[in-house]
């Protein structure tokens, strides 16, 4: 194929995607699919791999492929077949999918008789039947404790719905009209997909439509095979660590090792996940391999040697696949054994990612940014007027600085890139208050480029309540890169209608809550980047002027004196103080 008609049918298919995305975002019922845009939408080809997919959270797109293969694969089990009409409702993270909460609706392509593809879309569901209310139930003990299961099963059978399995639906959920009306959205983006694409075969055609796939695929393998042979041969390797549960006494529990080692040969990459911590039997912290662990390993690829700043886009598809080889040990958090549960597996992924791009740095700096403070997860609910309401917040958190810019503020970060919802729609839809959000007021990664600040936030219960946490990053700083310096990690506190205030663990099992008390999030801050004795003193000042840092710390770490009366660096002063400051070290 020729390509110009090649990139011809890819915007086209493009466009179609991204049409599911906006559809469905628009038809969500509950705010994590409208306003946080926790989806994902795709559609593929027979074997499932992509002929293009939405660009929405990493996390949520990534995974379509494996689900479309995991449905398949337990069809063929059965002995099931795929006929026109049908629809798929599908979350087996030993399955492809990435964690219960996220379902995947399928909808076959059928041109004629002949199965030519598949329309997907991914979304998380505020409740499943979990053991407790919402999805961050972090003390989930295996795969039955997370949620309703379902392995590829026909909600739709040949065009004519399922009524038993939709009714089982609405009633092992706490909030059945939001679950049933985002479902149902997913159903509807996913046939949208499907008549798109069968209208765009049969105007180019379905061999030109598969023409374009392959001429991609083969592009997007030579552009990072490419990137790949340019780095210096070696092994280079990072760890990490996951608070875990440092409330438990099992020491086995806590401080879980992420371990990656990236083998560059040639134009060949390696990704050795050996030597990360076992696999948690009875705690939801172990990450599907294909769902959750390859999306962080995609993520992370893409954006450090196919970055779109230096790059024309290069499509996620077979290619990338084929030019990386992933290994996990199999019993590991990263390639767990069924029926460990993986209902919190996001918090390690997020830690796996920035331990990913911390290994990069060893061989391309200018290309990373330092750590990053990860975002936190908790599920606030209760009952009002003989109803359950859930609300899932996604508490933002920060960047670690680049080579050549300072780290952005209070931001989702890396594979998960969902929106914050406005407070707006919180407090008209629960009983919440929203007291505080802004960013908070501590130590940032101290650098030639300074880390990201994270936010600050703190919702209030108007009545008796539960909440829940899957958080992490309160025992590990974020890590400085290049002699920047680590930043201040995260904190849960619990604030009682009288004012006081205690601290929490990351992880909440599951708390009841009553009206008046407030809970307070705070995300860590991000890692600097190079020398802090580097930094320009004029954006010292800014920071200064902008609340970021302390007049102490511009002194202390920066080396620079402000005058706060004038509101200006004290040149000679600060050419003085700088040859007395010792430079802050980056933490091992």
């Amino acid at each position: 194929m020729d390509p110009i008609t090649a990139q011809v049918i890819h915007g086209r298919l493009n466009s179609i995607a991204l049409e599911m995305a906006r559809k469905l975002i628009r038809m969500g019922f509950s705010i994590v699919i409208k306003e946080s845009e926790d989806i994902g939408a795709a559609i593929t080809d027979a074997d499932g791999w992509q002929l293009a997919e939405a660009d929405t959270t990493p996390l949520q797109m990534g995974p379509i492929p494996f689900y479309v293969r995991g449905v398949k694969k337990v069809l063929a089990e059965r002995g099931e077949e795929i006929r026109p009409g049908d629809v798929f409702i599908h979350n087996a993270p030993y399955l492809g999918a990435s964690h219960a909460p996220d379902l995947g609706l399928i909808v076959p392509v059928f041109q004629g008789e002949e199965l030519v593809g598949f329309s997907a879309t991914t979304a998380h569901h505020m409740d499943i039947g979990c053991a407790k209310p919402g999805t961050s139930v972090i003390d989930a003990v295996d795969e039955w404790a997370g949620g309703l299961r379902f392995e590829g099963l026909k909600l739709r059978e040949e065009g004519r719905d399922n009524k038993i399995l939709w009714q089982m639906i609405a009633d092992n959920v706490r909030i059945p009209r939001l679950v049933i009306g985002d479902i149902e959205a997913q159903i509807a983006a996913a046939e949208i997909g499907a008549q798109r694409l069968l209208a765009l075969m049969d105007e180019m055609g379905t061999k030109e439509v598969f023409a374009a796939q392959k001429w991609f695929e083969d592009y997007s393998e030579r552009m990072l095979r490419a990137e790949i042979a340019a780095l210096p041969d070696g092994d280079y390797a990072a760890e990490g660590f996951v608070d875990g549960f440092p409330d438990l006494d099992d020491p086995e529990k806590r401080d879980l090792r992420i371990a990656v080692t990236l083998r560059v040969r040639g134009e060949d990459l390696e990704i050795d996940l050996t030597g990360t911590a076992p696999q948690l039997n009875d705690l939801p912290l172990n990450m599907p391999f294909e769902g959750t662990v390859m999306c962080s390993v995609f993520t992370v690829v893409r954006s450090v040697l196919l970055d779109t700043d230096n790059h024309e886009q290069v499509p996620q598809n077979r290619g990338i696949a084929r030019a990386l080889t992933v290994t996990a040990p199999e019993g590991c958090l990263a390639n767990p054994r069924f029926p460990a549960p993986t209902l919190a597996r996001v918090m390690p992924a997020c830690i796996l990612t920035d331990t990913l791009v911390k290994a990069f740095a060893e061989i391309v700096p200018e290309r990373c940014c330092a750590g990053c403070g990860t975002l936190a997860i908790l599920s606030y609910s209760g009952v009002k007027e003989g109803s359950y309401w859930v609300h899932m917040d996604i508490h933002e958190g920060s960047y670690g600085a680049r080579w050549t810019k300072d780290g952005m503020d209070a931001m989702d970060t890396l594979f998960t890139n969902t929106r914050c919802a406005p407070v707006e729609e919180i407090e008209t839809e629960y009983p919440l208050r929203c007291v505080r959000w802004e960013l908070n007021d501590y130590e940032v990664g101290h650098g030639q480029f300074r880390g990201g600040k994270g936010g600050l936030r703190e919702f209030q219960f108007l009545t008796d309540g539960y909440i829940s946490s899957e958080a992490d990053g309160q025992r590990h700083r974020p890590w400085g890169l290049a002699g920047g310096g680590s930043a201040h990690p995260a904190e849960i506190w619990v604030i009682d209608p009288e004012g006081d205030a205690e601290p929490l663990s990351s992880k909440l099992p599951g708390r009841s809550t009553r009206a008046g008390e407030t809970y307070r999030l705070i995300a860590a801050n991000g890692g600097g980047t190079g020398s802090p004795l580097d930094r320009d003193p004029a954006l010292v000042l800014d920071d200064w002027l902008d609340g970021i840092v302390s007049l102490e710390e511009a002194s202390e770490a920066y080396g620079v004196v402000i005058d706060p009366e004038t509101g200006t660096v004290l040149e000679r002063e600060t050419e003085a103080r700088r040859t007395e400051v010792p430079p802050e070290p980056s933490p091992a």
